[in-house]
């Protein structure tokens, strides 16, 4: 049987709706993005007000997704849009947008506490961060699709757990070969740190997934 994609959209015709919850996707997936660059910067050793510039960029799209996110809920009251479907949607934005927050508390925390990662460490806690952001770019996916085309949101959730499952084996190895290292117990506690840090951000990812499950089934039937 063959079902129309505007039939499979929550908001059908709210095309207002529509653009808020995107430019709230935006924010996520961009600052997702800048904060990959951040991390990468600072394990670069660039040492020119980069990073100070890109916390600035990422707390700024943080701001701008709690206020569409806060614009977006009060539609959904003083409309009386989608009743049903209005906590899980609120939840699921409230949850998605917690993302940006976490990943500017992680890159403002290794800015100010400027942990010492060496050269034996650094390809790992690139790949760790790569493997967080890849989630959390697959979470926002699964959330775009919930909204526009549920029967796509299974794909993307498939994805997310993938992503987090390297995340994971990823934090695993590293934290070996930090606890493996000559060096004293507070350095290495110090990059155990930011490493559990970084993999939380993919946990939490997933986490949005799993809700996002839950919802989708309860569209559907």
């Amino acid at each position: 049987m063959n079902i129309k994609v505007e039939n499979l959209a929550l908001f059908g015709k709210t095309k207002n709706i529509e653009r808020m919850i995107d430019d709230l996707m935006d924010c996520i997936s961009n600052g997702a993005m800048i904060f990959e660059t951040g991390i990468n910067t600072y394990l670069d050793g660039v040492e020119d007000g980069r990073c100070d510039d890109l916390v600035h960029q990422i707390r700024d799209l943080e701001v701008e997704g709690n206020r569409l996110r806060r614009e977006i809920e009060g539609h959904l009251y003083t409309d009386m849009l989608i009743p049903d479907s209005r906590g899980d949607v609120l939840s699921l934005l409230e949850d998605i947008n917690y993302l940006l927050g976490l990943a500017e508390d992680i890159f403002l925390a290794i800015t100010v506490e400027s942990p010492m990662i060496d050269d034996e460490f650094r390809a790992d806690f690139k790949l760790l961060t790569t493997a967080a952001v890849k989630t959390i770019e697959s979470a926002v996916l699964a959330a775009r699709a919930f909204f526009r085309n549920i029967t796509a949101v299974r794909d993307h959730l498939g994805k997310v757990s993938f992503h987090e499952e390297e995340a994971d084996q990823i934090a695993v190895r590293l934290k070996r070969k930090i606890f493996a290292s000559d060096q004293s117990l507070e350095k290495k506690l110090h990059k155990r740190y930011f490493v559990d840090k970084l993999d939380r951000l993919a946990d939490e990812a997933e986490d949005v997934g799993d809700w996002l499950a839950i919802y989708s089934i309860k569209r559907s039937l």
